[in-house]
């Protein structure tokens, strides 16, 4: 196997060649109003009876990008997987703002919703950026936060996409770019050490959302506001001023091509108190490519 050799769309399987764990999981629907969003449905997945564990996904992704670790996760606790707003088979507002602390604001909303506040938390990517940064302003919202594979200092790639994204036509060339199908796109911008992984039914559940309106237009918003360099600059600064509140885990590959393992570095300078772990042979979606190895880090970090 070459690593991150991406087959053909067209040879994609219908199904996974990996068994996995989705079908094990309770699909629920939360309604809940939120100050940022307004009022809104909420799907998330769950499994397990344990102590509650939150797991917060990454961009273009949904709830399904966890499926690998449900089963073994939730032998020892009450698995929680929400799509965030815009995403998935969660409602798409068209809200005043998709900026990180919207973002994060949410999370503690939505966490007192369902009466989980306190919870572990597990953010992969956009996710573990978003965890921070309500870690920082909500201190007691949660137990302990693994973080997989964030993104942390702004560099340029952020600032051209922002200012792309500010030109007049940007969303009728994200539009072209995605394509009316999605799939194609998913395919191509979801990287694995293993690429033999994919498969039509993963391609499926990250384009849907894509096909609509209100659901490009959040996916829009995400890579315009959410990830614009302010929100990595501020999460720094309030790091900066004083210690980051809770036992933080940085869970990290070498080679990720998404974002660089220069991150994990630049966090470990930030939170000396943190736990820096390696992960080998792994992608931005280590849960994906090494669940074995996250399912072991997490479960050793929350005993």
């Amino acid at each position: 196997m070459v690593p991150f050799r991406r087959g053909r769309f067209e040879e994609l399987p219908e199904h996974p060649r990996l068994a996995h764990d989705l079908d094990k999981t309770r699909a629920v629907e939360t309604n809940m109003i939120s100050r940022p969003f307004g009022s809104m449905k909420v799907f998330h997945r769950e499994i397990g009876d344990g102590p509650p564990l939150l797991l917060i996904h990454g961009l273009m992704t949904t709830s399904y990008s966890w499926r690998y670790v449900y089963g073994a996760l939730g032998a020892r606790f009450r698995v929680i997987a929400p799509d965030l707003p815009g995403a998935g088979r969660t409602d798409k507002p068209r809200a005043q703002s998709y900026g990180a602390p919207a973002l994060a604001e949410w999370i503690g909303e939505y966490q007192r919703a369902l009466g989980i506040e306190g919870c572990g938390a597990v953010g992969n990517s956009l996710g573990g950026f978003l965890c921070m940064m309500h870690a920082m302003r909500e201190p007691k919202a949660f137990s302990k936060l693994v973080d997989i594979h964030s993104p942390a200092s702004p560099d340029f790639r952020y600032r051209a996409l922002g200012a792309a994204l500010s030109m007049p036509g940007s969303h009728a060339l994200l539009r072209a770019l995605v394509g009316k199908d999605g799939r194609r796109w998913t395919h191509k911008n979801v990287h694995y050490y293993d690429e033999s992984l994919k498969s039509l039914e993963e391609a499926e559940e990250y384009a849907a959302p894509l096909r609509t309106a209100d659901g490009l237009d959040a996916f829009a918003r995400y890579l315009k506001e959410t990830l614009a360099p302010s929100g990595f600059e501020m999460l720094a600064r309030e790091i900066a001023k004083r210690e980051f509140p809770i036992p933080l885990m940085l869970l990290y590959g070498a080679t990720d091509p998404l974002v660089s393992p220069r991150n994990a570095e630049y966090l470990a300078r930030l939170i000396p108190a943190a736990q820096l772990v390696w992960i080998e042979q792994t992608s931005h979606f280590a849960h994906v490519d090494t669940p074995g190895a996250v399912v072991d880090a997490v479960t050793a970090f929350f005993s």
